[in-house]
């Protein structure tokens, strides 16, 4: 219903569509809200409250939409402070380490790796929600840890595919997807930590600035500055050329399928500027985002571009993904072009959706950036976790 009546409100312009699509967030997330309430007393007193599922094909399980805590939720900035600065954070992220191990012994999703030639990236799923990544030259047998959240999933996965750990690369500090840095480096002696050296990254060992390149066999990684998230966010560029096949972008907490991440230490301006210097890479470049937010953000993507095809049928996709717990990862950079909002602030349609109504403005990527925060505002209220 919500997306209904978003069409209705995008066909007029300005500032009163702003106000209305504000009205439908709010309402939605506060009709949410109520139904979480009543679903929790109509189950008082059983172990775990679940919604109820729909009937499903016998080959099918029901995942239950509950979540972990998400430590970024918006709970003020005292608390982002704790969780960066003090070992509070640290002890926070062991207890959702435990938990989610707990939950799931197998991980949140199912993944499958992707083989090259001689190249092999595997998604490794983590804590409630997460992604760490493990790159492998399959001739050399080196392998890369990208953002190894939990370092006993990723050590598992290294000696099944029986490499070395050679090096770590972390794209910002927080501890999901910093944590397991310590455990690995000390287990792995000749092991590197990578990232940047303006991000307090937990045992670093090898400060990176922009456009720097990290070689290992045959592959070659370039650190590319991306700061809005965390001052210091950098992605990893794993270059297709030497394997003759695709980029690899390993997007850390700057951007997910059909998303993109809250702006913690930095203003809009800087989000945008990180944001394009993706778009500046090949509509074939593969996504390996931080995340598995796919469903949430395509359905916040529905109400601000209702009438977006290409979104529609990716939220087809996504939703048959995750009726299996399978990941959604990766998808391309020029599929992101298509239906992610956070990448569409050019878009006339979205300019005039949600833009501060007429007049004229001699700085257009200014414009942009006002657009992007006005999203990512509206993102946070959507969001249900």
């Amino acid at each position: 219903m919500a997306a209904v009546v978003a069409a209705t409100a995008l066909k007029g312009r300005g500032a009163r569509n702003a106000r209305v699509l504000r009205g439908i967030l709010s309402g939605a997330t506060a009709n949410k809200a109520s139904q979480n309430r009543t679903r929790a007393l109509q189950s008082h007193g059983s172990p775990e409250c679940k919604e109820e599922p729909e009937p499903l094909s016998p080959e099918l399980e029901y995942i239950p939409r509950k979540r972990g805590k998400n430590p970024m939720k918006a709970v003020g900035l005292a608390w982002y402070s704790l969780y960066t600065r003090t070992w509070l954070g640290y002890l926070f992220y062991r207890q959702q380490l435990r938990r989610a191990r707990n939950r799931y012994p197998k991980g949140h999703s199912k993944t499958q790796p992707r083989l090259f030639n001689g190249v092999k990236v595997l998604p490794i799923p983590v804590l409630s929600d997460n992604y760490s990544y493990l790159i492998i030259d399959t001739q050399a047998g080196l392998a890369v840890a990208v953002d190894p959240s939990d370092p006993r999933a990723v050590q598992a996965t290294i000696e099944k595919e029986r490499v070395n750990l050679v090096a770590i690369l972390c794209t910002h500090k927080h501890w999901d997807h910093s944590g397991g840095n310590r455990d690995l480096s000390r287990r792995h002696r000749d092991c590197r930590v990578y990232g940047s050296p303006q991000d307090g990254i937990p045992y670093l060992t090898h400060p990176l600035c922009h456009q720097d390149v990290v070689s290992v066999g045959r592959l070659q990684i370039r650190a590319l500055a991306t700061p809005g998230h965390t001052q210091g966010h950098l992605v990893y560029l794993l270059d297709g050329e030497p394997y003759k096949g695709p980029s690899c972008l390993f997007s850390g907490d700057l951007l997910f399928l059909s998303g993109c991440g809250r702006t913690f230490e930095g203003t809009a301006e800087t989000m945008l500027s990180s944001l394009d210097t993706v778009l500046d890479l090949g509509d074939d470049t593969l996504l390996w985002p931080g995340h598995e937010y796919a469903e949430e953000n395509l359905g916040f993507a529905g109400v601000v571009e209702p009438e977006n095809l290409a979104r529609e049928r990716k939220m087809q996709w996504v939703q048959r993904q995750r009726m299996e717990r399978k990941s959604t990862c990766p998808s391309t950079l020029g599929e992101e072009r298509a239906y992610n909002p956070f990448l569409r602030t050019h878009c006339l349609a979205l300019q005039e959706a949600l833009g501060p109504g007429p007049g004229p403005t001699s700085d257009d990527n200014y414009s942009r950036a006002q657009l992007l925060e006005e999203l990512r505002r509206l993102k946070d209220m959507h969001k249900s976790k």
